[in-house]
């Protein structure tokens, strides 16, 4: 990996004449022209890199990096600075409801096509030093080894740097790991340890000697797929139970039987890549089947029980903002309002 410390020895094992970067005069704004560690940080202050991850935007953009990013997928809309940045992906998958969409993804995974475009032309104009991608879910984003493919066609030869977090600590490794490859370690340290002390901070308010209340995780509607990967933990971490999917393990397809023998007491809906508007749809649908109202959640009518959350912004994207996800998740689920940030975007219908 071309990070920040490699950078450093290389310098240190060159032949300049000023290897003590003490006497440099960059706090004054410049970098020195005969000074190998200089020379070091002259490279990595004009690094490109090109993110081909929403999360993975985030992160770079967490450890005060967004200044080097230039090129990104179309899904990248998070922070809003970025949204001059050129895209590099499209979907082949048409817009229509939660069903059409599953059923044109599995069409094209049967038969080993690939659900993204990479603009090829565009990213080797770009140039970049560093691609950060995925190997997590073919689905979500664009496949790795399509990315590698690509990668190796480059003149530079670039950094290919795969995030695949199956836990939340996961994500915080993923924060060092991108800070590393772009030289902003200490940023990276700084924006983790932050991060760390408020999912611990929020753990403060569960109660271990409480039972959680069963709850329905949805990351598809139709057909319905339970939440997998970090969010089961994150339920579990909240206080709550998650029996249709352990911690760690994928995204799985489950059905109404399973579902209601489960019988859950809370239900987030939340599907991957939806916004709120596109929750409320597939709510909507929801409510018109005949085993939704056989679900405890349903019957019981308590207002909260069932939360839609914005699933393109929050709990499917392991980045910072997962965190936010965890304190809204524990907020909710034991009734400390004062943890949910102002405006997460929820409904309780």
């Amino acid at each position: 990996m071309r990070g920040f410390k490699q950078l450093l020895r290389l310098a240190r094992g060159g032949n300049s004449t000023r290897i003590a970067y003490a006497n440099c005069a960059e706090d004054a704004g410049w970098i020195c022209a005969d000074c190998a560690i200089c020379a070091a940080i002259a490279t990595l202050r004009s690094m490109r890199v090109v993110s081909l991850l929403p999360s993975a935007t985030e992160l770079l953009c967490a450890v005060g990096a967004a200044d080097l990013l230039v090129g990104r997928s179309h899904e990248c809309d998070f922070p809003a600075g970025i949204s001059s940045i050129p895209l590099l992906t499209r979907t082949r998958i048409h817009a229509g409801d939660s069903s059409a969409i599953d059923a044109e993804v599995s069409a094209a995974i049967a038969g080993g096509n690939s659900l993204y475009q990479l603009d090829e032309e565009l990213l080797a104009a770009l140039q970049p030093d560093v691609i950060l991608t995925q190997n997590l879910c073919d689905v979500c984003s664009i496949d790795l080894r399509s990315v590698e493919r690509v990668a190796a066609r480059l003149p530079k030869n670039p950094v290919v740097l795969s995030l695949d977090p199956k836990s939340v600590f996961d994500v915080f490794d993923d924060l060092l790991r991108v800070g590393e490859a772009v030289g902003r370690g200490a940023q990276a340290q700084a924006a983790m340890v932050h991060l760390r002390a408020r999912y611990w901070s929020a753990i403060d308010f569960v109660n271990p000697y409480v039972p959680g209340p069963e709850i329905l995780f949805l990351e598809w509607a139709d057909p319905a797929f339970v939440g997998g990967h970090w969010t089961p933990g994150l339920i579990e971490a909240a206080g709550a139970r998650h029996s249709l999917n352990p911690a760690g393990a994928k995204s799985r397809r489950v059905t109404p039987e399973e579902i209601i023998e489960s019988a859950p007491e809370r239900i987030v809906l939340c599907p991957c890549g939806f916004g709120l508007e596109r929750v409320r749809e597939d709510f909507a649908r929801l409510e018109k089947t005949r085993w939704w109202p056989l679900l405890p959640a349903v019957m019981d009518a308590k207002p909260g029980n069932i939360a839609l959350v914005d699933g393109n912004q929050m709990f499917n994207r392991p980045g910072p903002r997962l965190v936010d996800a965890f304190e809204w998740m524990v907020g909710w689920v034991n009734g400390r309002d004062e943890l949910i940030a102002p405006g997460f975007p929820v409904i309780y219908p």
